[in-house]
């Protein structure tokens, strides 16, 4: 019974490595078509698919400057950051994330929003699949198509066209970094006209902007 049971996990542990590498070789090629959050979304969704040549460098730079400084360097995961979130979670308060972009895609492509270790640990499976299959560049670009800009709005195209109008081939420095100090919570914070917190924190990433490009903290992408 036993040696039943063994077999039985090892039959579905190798047939779900065959097909999470399947799945990842054909994203690395191929637009995502939807996503678990897409689907679960009470509000539907709107999304636009964009390669990154045609979205504005202002907007992967916010979303480094904003979500993952260490983007180009790390291997999918900020381990200091990961550190300082469980010290600072355990002092409770405000929950503290340490999830990198690419954490953040492998998560939005593959797996849902909610749940606890599971999900966490199929996360770095699929992190470390996307990291050595797709490389830096086709992470961003994946993640600016798939990351929820809005109620209902998937990807900075279609965010670009809902907030200002025009295509996030030109985007300001301004408009990217209200986008990205959305992100966290684009349900509720304000693009067009931020308030508070929302806008110093977009002020803030906007004058990060100009580190990002200074210190090439988005080389990966761009050489």
């Amino acid at each position: 019974m036993l040696l039943a049971i063994t077999r039985f996990i090892a039959w579905i542990v190798v047939w779900f490595c065959i097909i999470s590498v399947g799945l990842v070789l054909l994203f690395r090629f191929v637009p995502p078509p939807v996503t678990a959050t897409m689907l679960l979304d009470d509000n539907g969704y709107t999304k636009d698919w964009e390669p990154l040549s045609r979205i504005d460098r202002n907007m992967v730079s916010a979303v480094i400057a904003a979500e993952d400084s260490k983007f180009c360097s790390h291997d999918g995961f900020d381990r200091e950051a990961i550190e300082k979130a469980i010290e600072h979670n355990a002092q409770g308060g405000r929950i503290r994330g340490g999830s990198t972009i690419s954490q953040q895609t492998a998560k939005n492509v593959f797996l849902w929003q909610d749940g606890g270790y599971v999900r966490k640990g199929l996360e770095a499976w699929f992190t470390l699949l996307i990291e050595s299959i797709w490389g830096k560049r086709r992470i961003m670009e994946v993640y600016l198509n798939v990351a929820e800009t809005g109620i209902g709005t998937y990807g900075v195209e279609a965010g670009s066209q809902r907030y200002f109008k025009h295509s996030a081939a030109r985007l300001s420095r301004s408009e990217a970094a209200r986008m990205a100090a959305a992100l966290p919570l684009p349900k509720k914070r304000g693009v067009v006209h931020p308030t508070g917190f929302t806008r110093r924190y977009g002020n803030t990433i906007q004058a990060r902007i100009g580190v990002v490009r200074r210190d090439e903290l988005d080389a990966c992408i761009y050489r």
